[in-house]
């Protein structure tokens, strides 16, 4: 079976999501395997599931940590649980061959100042940190913003990110690489690429569109008052496939090369247009690859 590649050699893989289909782990692994996707990320995933997805001759990307939140709790008690319980979660993984941990810094309390829940995670992770390094694994933080009115999570921006990973000072604390967060918050995703190469472990295949009439409608700011916002998007702009939107992908695949990574590149489909039936995700999962390999 020839796997799926982009131009400059990248395996392509894509993100398990939560669709009836692909929540029938046999129904996923079949159509990962038919079409030669060359490996499969997941969420939180135990090892004898882990071990099965293996067995049946798909690799697995990354699996993401256990409840994000616990891991940003004012509670002392209940950060220093999350990490236990992840560090185990890593442990059982790492016995599979899994060693790359996907987390997005969500606070429990979003309403929190930043300062306080940016400390707060900075215990948990320092501390989860010296675990992943014993296991040679890697965590990969993903920069998604977070919802409305606080937009909470940590470490999205540069500047959070890098005074993040200062702080923590460990190898372990990695990046997943996902331009479409960057391009919803206008940080230019080629300089930040470039930045924080070193770091990146992981890519997410994932656009944003940006919608000038609904920007002029909405503005960029406020909720709407009377419009509804887009799934997996906001009123000015949503989530597509590679190539739908503001990602400038050949850039992006250049600065890769350019920076030597040597990674996963994986489509997360959270675009509005091919959800829904198993035949519609597929589809958007293979047209995503078809524009993804041309890069």
């Amino acid at each position: 079976m020839n796997l799926l590649r982009t131009t400059s050699g990248l395996p392509i893989g894509f993100r398990r999501t939560r669709s009836a289909w692909q929540q029938d782990l046999a129904a996923l692994l079949a159509f990962a395997r038919k079409a030669s996707f060359s490996f499969v990320d997941f969420g939180p995933i135990d090892a004898s599931a882990a071990r099965s997805v293996v067995s049946d001759g798909v690799a697995i990307g990354t699996a993401d940590l256990l409840d994000w939140s616990s891991m940003v709790s004012p509670d002392a008690g209940q950060r220093a649980a999350a990490v236990i319980a992840n560090a185990s979660h890593m442990r059982s993984l790492a016995g599979v061959g899994v060693t790359r941990f996907l987390t997005v810094i969500v606070p429990a309390e979003p309403a929190a100042a930043r300062r306080d829940n940016f400390a707060w995670a900075v215990d948990s992770y320092r501390s989860l940190a010296r675990a992943a390094s014993e296991l040679g694994a890697s965590i990969l933080i993903e920069g998604a913003p977070g919802r409305p009115p606080h937009f909470a999570n940590l470490a999205c921006t540069p500047s959070d990110l890098r005074a993040f990973i200062a702080e923590i000072d460990s190898p372990a604390i990695g990046v997943n690489y996902d331009p479409s967060h960057l391009v919803r918050m206008g940080v230019d995703p080629i300089r930040f690429l470039r930045e924080f190469a070193s770091r990146i472990g992981h890519v997410h295949a994932k656009d944003t569109l940006i919608l000038p009439e609904a920007r002029y409608e909405h503005g960029s700011l406020q909720q709407a008052t009377f419009a509804q916002p887009f799934v997996y998007g906001a009123f000015d702009w949503r989530y597509v496939l590679p190539g739908r939107g503001s990602v400038p992908w050949k850039e992006v695949f250049s600065a890769l090369a350019e920076v030597g990574y040597e990674g996963k590149v994986s489509i997360e489909l959270e675009d509005a247009d091919y959800l829904g039936p198993a035949e519609r995700e597929q589809q958007g999962l293979l047209e995503a690859a078809r524009t993804l390999t041309a890069c």
